[in-house]
This record gives C-alpha cells, sequence and structure tokens, in this order.
C-alpha cells in the first residue's frame, strides 16, 4: 500500500504547483506576453478568478477617473455659462453707467454683483476644465469650434454696441440723439442710453441758429423768369426752368444724395400754392390723400405740425396759427422753432413769429406754423452739427425771388435712406434757388400726393395698390414708427391747384 500512497502524494504536489504557476502567470501580464511569443497557439482561458483587492483597486481606478471628467465637464458648463452672460452684463452695466432710464440705480448695483458672480464662475469653471489628470483626449471638437466662432462674433458685437453709443468717436451720438428728440413716439431711443445732461449737451452742439431778420418782400419778383432760355447758372437751374412738355403748371425733379431721395416740385405760378385743413378740424385729421381728394388737387404735400398730447393724436388739432383764404382757423400760441409759414395775397412767401393779426395786416391769404427757417432773404440759418434734428423723413417749402415755388419731400428710415437733416433740406433748397424756405412737419407726416393716373408714372403696381385713397396717391415712401409703408393724419396740408 505504500508506493500507492506516494503515487498519490506526488500527484497532489503537482496539482498544487500547476495551479500555482497559472496563477502566477494570470497575475503577471509579461510572462503571459512572453509565453504567447513563444508558442502561438492561444493560451486556454483559465476559471481562476482574480484576486479582491486587484478588482478593488481597478475599481477606484474607475471611480477616480469619471471622478475627473465630470469635474471637467462642470469646468466646462461654468466656463460655457459665464462667457455667454458677461459680455450682456458688461453692456447693461455701460447703459446703466451713462442712463438711469432703462438701467436703474438699484438694478446697475445688482448687475455689479452679478458680473462678479460671472467672473467668479469663469475662474473656477477654468480650473476644473484644466485639470490635467484625465489624459484621454478631448471630445466634442466640433461644438468648440463652432461656440467659439459664436463667442468671437457675439463679443464683437457687445464691443461694438458699447463703442458706437460711449466711444471717443461722437458721429452716431450726435445723430442717434437729436433724431430720436425730434420725434412724437421714439425719444426713448435717446432716454434709455443717454442721461438728460449729455442729451441736452448733444443739442445744444446741434442746433440751427435761425435768421432775426423779417421776410424783406420787395426782392421777390413772381414770374420774373424766362422759360425759353438758352443759357442757365448751372445745372440746377436748367432742371428748374426747362418745363415738362405739355405741363406749365409744375414739373417734378427727382432728389437723391448721401443718406436721402425724393422728390422736389416747382410750381411755376405761386397763385395755386393754398393751404388746405382737415374738415374735421380739432376732432381728428385727415390724410392727405383725402384733403387733396375734397379740393380736387394737383398735387399737394403735408403742411405744419399738430398737437400731439402723450403721443396719441389724430391729428386733428394744428399748432400755432393756420390760416385759410384770408381767413383764421385756428389760433394758438407757437413758441417753437421757426413760426408763421405764410403766402400773401401778392403770392409771395413770408417767413416769421408774428401774431395772426399781425399776419393778416401783411396781407397773409394762407399759413400754417412750423419751423425752423432755413433760408430768409437768401441768407443761410447758421447751422450747428447737423441742426439738432436729426436725420429722417422730411418735408420744406421755399420760393425763389423769381416767384416759383419749390415743394420738396425727402423719404427715409431705411438703411439706405435713413433721411435728411437741416443741412441737407439747406443745401437742396439753396441748390435749387430758394431766396426763402422753412422746414414744415416731417417724419411719418411726410407725403407728396398726386392724382392716380399722374401717380402711375412713379409708383410700381404693388405700390399703387398700397399708397391710393380716394383716387390720390402718395409717390414717396413714408414709414411709420412701427416699420410699415404708411402715413398718418394730419390737420394741414399744402396743395396746388
Amino acid at each position: 500500500m505504500e508506493p500507492y500512497i506516494k503515487e498519490k502524494s506526488l500527484d497532489k504536489l503537482e496539482d498544487t504547483n500547476s495551479f500555482l504557476l497559472k496563477e502566477e502567470m494570470l497575475l503577471d501580464d509579461s510572462y503571459v506576453r512572453t509565453e504567447e511569443k513563444k508558442d502561438n497557439t492561444p493560451m486556454e482561458k483559465s476559471n481562476v478568478e482574480m484576486p479582491f483587492s486587484f478588482l478593488k483597486q481597478d475599481e477606484c481606478l474607475k471611480k477616480t477617473e469619471e471622478e475627473t471628467l465630470f469635474e471637467k465637464r462642470k469646468g466646462a458648463n461654468l466656463m460655457i455659462v459665464a462667457l455667454f452672460l458677461l459680455p450682456a452684463v458688461l453692456v447693461l452695466i455701460t447703459i446703466g453707467m451713462h442712463s438711469n432710464t432703462l438701467i436703474k440705480e438699484i438694478f446697475l448695483y445688482l448687475l455689479y454683483g452679478v458680473f462678479i458672480l460671472l467672473l467668479s464662475m469663469l475662474i473656477i469653471g477654468f480650473l476644473l476644465h484644466s485639470d490635467k489628470k484625465n489624459k484621454r483626449p478631448a471630445k466634442g471638437r466640433l461644438f468648440k469650434v463652432l461656440f467659439t466662432i459664436f463667442m468671437l462674433f457675439y463679443i464683437t458685437g457687445c464691443a461694438a454696441f458699447s463703442y458706437i453709443l460711449y466711444g471717443p468717436n461722437k458721429e452716431f451720438r450726435d445723430w442717434l440723439i437729436p433724431t430720436a428728440m425730434t420725434t412724437m413716439t421714439h425719444k426713448y431711443f435717446a432716454t434709455w442710453f443717454y442721461d438728460t445732461e449729455t442729451i441736452d449737451s448733444v443739442l445744444d452742439q446741434n442746433a440751427i441758429i435761425e435768421s432775426k431778420e423779417d421776410t424783406d418782400l420787395n426782392l421777390i419778383t413772381v414770374g420774373n423768369f424766362d422759360s425759353d432760355a438758352t443759357t442757365y447758372a448751372n445745372e440746377y437751374e436748367k432742371e428748374v426752368l426747362t418745363k415738362d412738355k405739355g405741363n406749365d403748371i409744375y414739373k417734378v425733379i427727382p432728389i437723391e444724395g448721401s443718406g436721402y431721395k425724393g422728390h422736389l416740385v416747382v410750381v411755376y405760378d405761386p397763385k395755386r400754392v393754398s393751404v388746405a385743413t382737415t374738415k374735421y378740424l380739432n376732432v381728428k385729421g385727415q390724410y392727405v390723400t383725402d384733403m387733396a381728394a375734397d379740393h380736387q388737387a394737383l398735387l399737394a404735400i403735408n403742411g405744419g405740425g399738430f398737437i400731439d398730447p402723450n403721443y396719441s393724436s389724430n391729428g386733428g388739432t394744428p399748432q400755432g396759427i393756420v390760416i385759410q383764404n384770408g381767413k383764421i382757423v385756428s389760433n394758438r400760441a407757437y413758441s417753437k422753432a421757426g413760426g408763421l409759414i405764410g403766402l400773401t395775397n401778392d403770392n409771395k412767401l413770408i417767413l416769421g413769429k408774428m401774431s395772426a393779426k399781425q399776419a393778416l395786416e401783411k396781407g397773409v391769404r394762407d399759413a400754417v406754423s412750423f419751423g425752423p427757417f432755413l433760408i430768409v432773404n437768401g441768407q443761410r440759418s447758421f447751422i450747428k452739427g447737423n441742426g439738432g434734428w436729426g436725420t429722417a423723413p422730411r418735408t420744406a417749402i421755399g420760393q425763389r425771388k423769381d416767384g416759383i415755388i419749390l415743394l420738396l419731400v425727402i423719404d427715409g428710415r431705411t438703411l439706405k435712406y435713413p433721411g435728411a437733416d437741416m443741412v441737407d433740406l439747406t443745401d437742396i433748397m439753396e441748390r435749387y434757388g430758394a431766396y426763402n424756405a422753412a422746414n414744415l412737419d416731417g417724419g411719418t407726416s411726410s407725403v407728396m400726393v398726386f392724382p392716380k393716373e399722374k401717380a402711375k408714372q412713379y409708383l410700381t403696381e404693388k405700390e399703387l395698390k398700397r399708397n391710393c385713397r380716394s383716387n390720390y396717391c402718395y409717390i414717396n415712401d413714408p414709414i411709420d414708427g412701427g416699420g410699415s409703408h404708411e402715413t398718418r393724419w394730419v390737420a394741414t396740408s399744402i396743395i396746388v391747384r
């Protein structure tokens, strides 16, 4: 029995050694790779379980890696939120520092707190995201590229916005403030971004100082022009004096300049020019097309201003003095720029600061009130900057020394043609020989109206459908405060019959 027992013991010892050898091979990866190189036959899968300590260590490594990735993602999210909000907050802070209308003082202090919070988020996010423990290759490369491009445009836009409003170049500021402050419903474009002191300063630096002279009517000689002339002082003189074939009453001249376009009507006989009022005077206004239809006018433009309390007027109550056919139809105090703009019984344009009684004594037959006066007795008003009225659609009236009346309407409120300022109006009137000239009501009110048959020469089929009322159409492109291509009710108009 002894030999059998020894043999059995040797077998057990061999089995034990074999187990230990396999375990060592599993734990020593280099040994396995060496053995695999020596023997191309694949190793048999071992049924031996890995030690518990090794599994625990592997789980810890995985957990640490996941925590690192989580921290990096959290850092990236913090950076994205901070980078997205910081430029906008900085813009609001900048606005709040220059005006307390849009950004109240208490809100400005809250913005300071938000700015500090976002800056802290940016720093913390950067520290978390820049952790070097995780060497795994970065993912979301496309997102990063797109986000970077977006942020470049976004930050550049915010910086440009702040620079334009508050930078050292005051050109935009000098345009925005007068333009907004002379509108009826859009003064907030100035008051949102600038304080009262800045607005007053800009308006003072951009103003028009009118001539204190009275209109010298003796310097106007009605009808003193030669429509058959062959030599002219300049190209503008030729445009005025060369009549359209078959039309001895008026001529339409297209006008275009830097940032504006419109129409100038040359009326050869000033006695044809008069004032029309809404038939619902002091109740509600009318469209100029309707006034033209009521008087069977050859053409018409809008006239003086109207009272607009709380910017909700229906255009029925005119400003200042209105005289129609030698009778006073409205008589209110007027203290703004300009004054009375009228035509006398001798068909001469008169400009002046006078009462209704004084106007009748001077022989005024038709008049409205508005301004400023652009040219008096051949002398331009002194204009500082852009004149303080900004850029907008404009209407103006003038008269040459030979008695010819000039009616001007300029379009605006588009990117290509924002409109004209007082300098532009004065230049145009002076260019075409105006000896006396004044600004009339502008903005949405600015229209030039013709009978539909005549308007067809200037309008497309689509524009004819949009611009026509009462078989009369406005040939310009009025745009209201909401951006619609619409005009509005007004109290008075200048008509040609």
